[in-house]
């Protein structure tokens, strides 16, 4: 049976990784994804899943026109550098509204992605809008199913893409946070839990905590991304005055931000498997490590290499 799936901030990391999961799982689900400029968002068109749909997620009207009739929700919608006001607006008030439309046009399961270390009482306004997104969400009475992620990587990931490029640049890393400690997670693997829940529907409510199968601190990880990447760099962990210098730069930079006080702040609190919820062994995943899926991900890619090459040679008739 075809489920008619709402995908919000579908044409992000993990929104392109979970609508081609579902083109590689069949057509059971089909994604309606509302995007401003939909048709720069090439890398989704030759999806047969996916209906690309012009529309800011935050109108409510558009909410209102992609929702009438959907069998579920995805919310992949979130930042991670932003004022106070920012987050209210992104982690808090859409979901609210989500909510509020999903019970409205009974749409009968919403699936919300939100992190690791959420709390009312957590050091960073990132985590602690996280936690009132979901807990907005629950008020809203529609069978819910979050899924708490860490870090998640993957070939085009930022985390390890950044830290693979600095070391490519630098004799040494300085880095803040350094000994906090993740438990970083496959983005094929967020994608499998994000289509596992759908295809389970309203059976699917409850927290998900999705990791990998390896606690790393923050400079393990970044050794790995140097390691992957062919340029091991020695690690200075910062103190914290420095750290906090160093955010404080960073985030006042013209430009993409790299980091900022906030994601300093989130990094006190381990972003690790509490064992209070369900992983992604309940929705029957086994999560790849870092090795396995950079090996799987280069596979791919010789593979995809290969059949370029085919389809560019000359044929011989």
């Amino acid at each position: 049976m075809e489920r008619r799936v709402v995908v919000l901030g579908g044409t992000g990391f993990i929104g392109r990784a979970y609508a081609w999961r579902c083109a590689a799982q069949g057509l059971s689900q089909h994604l309606t994804i509302p995007t401003r400029a939909a048709a720069r968002r090439p890398t989704l068109w030759p999806n047969p899943n996916v209906m690309l749909v012009d529309g800011d997620v935050h109108d409510n009207k558009v909410l209102g026109r992609v929702m009438a009739g959907a069998e579920a929700v995805v919310n992949l919608v979130g930042i991670l550098h932003g004022r106070d006001t920012d987050f209210q607006r992104v982690h808090i008030d859409l979901p609210l509204r989500i909510g509020e439309l999903a019970r409205d046009y009974d749409v009968p399961h919403v699936v919300h992605v939100s992190a690791l270390g959420a709390a009312t009482d957590a050091p960073s306004m990132y985590l602690r809008s996280k936690a009132a997104g979901e807990a907005a969400l629950q008020r809203c009475g529609v069978p819910l199913s979050v899924i708490r992620p860490s870090v998640v990587f993957g070939a085009e990931d930022r985390l390890l893409n950044l830290f693979a490029r600095l070391q490519a640049l630098l004799p040494v890393v300085p880095l803040a946070g350094a000994n906090a400690r993740l438990q970083p997670v496959w983005v094929r693997d967020l994608a499998q839990a994000l289509w596992t829940c759908v295809e389970r529907g309203p059976g699917a409510a409850g927290v998900y905590e999705a990791v990998g199968p390896h606690v790393l601190t923050l400079r393990e990880l970044v050794r790995c991304a140097g390691q992957l990447s062919g340029h091991v760099r020695p690690v200075w962990a910062l103190p914290p005055a420095l750290a906090a210098l160093q955010a404080w730069v960073l985030e006042h930079l013209p430009g993409p931000k790299l980091m900022s006080r906030d994601n300093l702040r989130s990094l006190q609190v381990d972003a690790v498997a509490s064992g209070r919820f369900q992983t992604l062994q309940a929705l029957g995943i086994v999560p790849a490590s870092i090795e396995q899926a950079h090996a799987q991900e280069s596979g791919d890619r010789e593979t995809l290499a290969d059949l370029q090459r085919w389809r560019a040679a000359p044929r011989v008739r």
